[in-house]
């Protein structure tokens, strides 16, 4: 076996290595620059269209998906600059090519993340609720906390995290309480059948219109039915919705006040009332049961 022929074999490698990397490492530099040059540029471009956009479009959401796709895209450019600049033209070739298989793959494989995608960018252009507003979808409700590309973020009233997908807040119904910027309060109430109706409603309108928050707009009264044990209104008031804690304030001084009111002029708001019959047919009458019980005693 002769050893020194596999040692100049070895050797050669070697040399022929490191001729290749000298005569490359001027190109190699050069398209390292290039690439710090496009990080720079991306970070720069970022930085300025942000201010344009911060100007000109009141959506910080979408101001965030068009800043990180442009700074997404000149980096990627970068990428093929500097491999260009290594005369790997093949490579960006096959890149390229590998690039579009890869990416129909995926687009089957993940489906769902590419719809959550563009659902979250067709919401930021929309605007349908912004961070801090109350809204409530798929029977989650709470405080937008996070507008992300693929997910919403809601907190609930007792303070749990809710993680939504994009998808599902974009196609199903939403309702966003802090759109007016006030809410209406429908109480529903019962009085007795023996009081005055025209009163009730006098003295009900007289009672919500100290309630707090408050807005200017028409206090409604209208009597619905007549109850098993009562006939039964429904008051309503707008207040300011500033959040579902002043909301529910505002509802809970509203009852207080028509009770005081009620309270003041004997007016009564009566209890269910049942009636137990004894004496039907397969029944038993009421005095012998009790007088039964009685003997038993």
């Amino acid at each position: 076996m002769d050893i020194s022929k596999y040692y100049d074999i070895v050797v050669n490698k070697v040399i022929s290595w490191s001729e290749n990397f000298v005569s490359m490492l001027p190109n190699f530099i050069l398209a390292l620059l290039a690439f710090f040059v496009f990080v720079v540029i991306a970070k720069f471009s970022v930085r300025l269209l942000n201010r344009i956009l911060n100007k000109t479009i009141d959506n910080p959401a979408l101001n965030n998906i068009i800043s990180k796709t442009i700074y997404i895209a000149i980096i990627i450019i970068g990428t093929f600059v500097a491999l260009s600049v290594l005369n790997l033209q093949k490579t960006v070739t096959s890149l390229l090519a590998g690039a579009g298989i890869i990416g129909l793959a995926l687009g089957f494989a993940f489906q769902d993340i590419a719809a959550n995608f563009i659902s979250g960018i067709l919401m930021a252009a929309r605007r349908p609720f912004k961070v801090g507003d109350v809204i409530e979808t798929l029977n989650h409700e709470g405080i937008v906390k996070k507008i992300n590309i693929r997910t919403t973020e809601l907190t609930s009233f007792q303070g749990q995290q809710i993680i939504i997908p994009n998808k599902e807040v974009f196609q199903n119904a939403l309702i966003n309480d802090s759109f007016n910027g006030k809410k209406r309060i429908d109480l529903g109430v019962g009085v007795s059948y023996g009081d005055d109706l025209e009163k009730v409603r006098k003295l009900t309108l007289e009672a919500v219109k100290s309630v707090p928050r408050r807005t200017e707009d028409e206090i409604t009264f209208v009597y619905e039915e007549f109850g098993d044990s009562s006939i039964n209104f429904t008051v309503r008031i707008w207040v300011e919705f500033k959040s579902q804690f002043t909301y529910k304030d505002s509802q809970s001084e509203a009852i207080i006040a028509i009770k005081k009111a009620f309270d003041e002029n004997d007016i009564t708001i009566p209890f269910p009332i049942r009636t137990l019959d004894f004496g039907i047919k397969g029944g038993e009458k009421l005095n012998e049961v009790v007088d039964w019980k009685k003997s038993k005693g």
